[in-house]
């Protein structure tokens, strides 16, 4: 007899994201996945369906003949060097826009690329960024990664996203213009580039931290945000970004999609991804490129 899948909860999902966004250590999240499932078997079948799984199928083969990829290294900031992952349509005529691509708080991995190469085939060059870089790159282990993560200087990471920007405004094939799409810590680093890039020209956060009201007159991108109607973390700072933007006459758009967890987009997590939003926010999110980069 085949055994029914696990059920995962709203609640189950909120400790995984108390886990991976507040310091909540394994042990303890365990604990209560442990309680909310009624047993330590079935805690742990259903944590590895509320984790990212890298083994997942990718939408765009790492093969994908319409794609040339290269690894790259660019100059950051106080003389780190800087891995990114950089994707070009294989048969572009004429110099195109550009996409830097923000991963979550796991670092650049098999997801993040594949969304670069998602993003290459919808005409851009994308360069998905390492942004542990200046602590030796993303390591294997995503628990390991986390940690790095609360160790970067603010500043510092903002300024290697700036230098990002400069690198690839310049790359050849390329027309000048440059937006960044990130997710969950991503979101909120595209947001804080906003601020101090003024010459970035389009940035999309999903589920992204937002930035102090008093540093959004400094925002000179049009911005596009997409937050999970689930998610109250992040979407508990929406109202104060919202007020601030709209006092400040900032170009904006921001998308509430109901019934959406935390993380929708990343389609390696079968607990928290939900296709039909990824897709509408995939597709708002082209569209918004192709206004602003092309």
């Amino acid at each position: 007899m085949d055994r029914k899948p696990p059920t995962i909860t709203q609640a189950m999902i909120n400790a995984y994201d108390d886990y991976t966004h507040l310091h909540l250590d394994r042990r303890r999240f365990m604990e209560r996945l442990t309680a909310l499932a009624g047993s330590g078997a079935a805690a742990a079948a259903i944590a590895p369906l509320l984790a990212a799984d890298g083994a997942r199928a990718e939408m765009v083969p790492e093969t994908d003949d319409r794609l040339a990829t290269s690894d790259v290294t660019f100059a950051g900031t106080k003389g780190a060097t800087m891995k990114a992952y950089l994707v070009r349509p294989r048969l572009a005529t004429g110099p195109l826009g550009s996409v830097i691509v923000i991963h979550e708080n796991r670092g650049l991995n098999g997801h993040i690329r594949d969304v670069a190469r998602r993003m290459a085939l919808e005409g851009f060059n994308a360069l998905a960024v390492d942004f542990l870089s200046p602590l030796g790159g993303t390591p294997a282990d995503e628990d390991k990664a986390r940690d790095m993560f609360s160790t970067l200087d603010p500043v510092e990471t903002a300024a290697n996203g700036e230098a990002a920007r400069a690198w690839l405004a310049k790359h050849e094939g390329a027309n000048g213009k440059v937006g960044a799409v990130g997710f969950c810590w991503g979101g909120g680093l595209v947001n804080r580039m906003a601020v101090n890039s003024p010459e970035l020209n389009a940035g999309v956060a999903y589920y992204g931290q937002q930035p102090p009201a008093t540093d959004v007159p400094k925002i000179k991108a049009p911005l596009m945000l997409h937050y999970g109607g689930l998610d109250e973390r992040i979407n508990a700072g929406i109202p104060a970004f919202r007020q601030a933007l709209e006092n400040n006459g900032k170009t904006f758009d921001i998308f509430v999609y109901e019934g959406a967890n935390h993380a929708f987009n990343n389609d390696n997590s079968a607990a928290r991804y939900d296709k039909a939003a990824a897709d509408l926010a995939w597709g708002r999110t082209v569209g918004f490129f192709r206004k602003y980069l092309l």
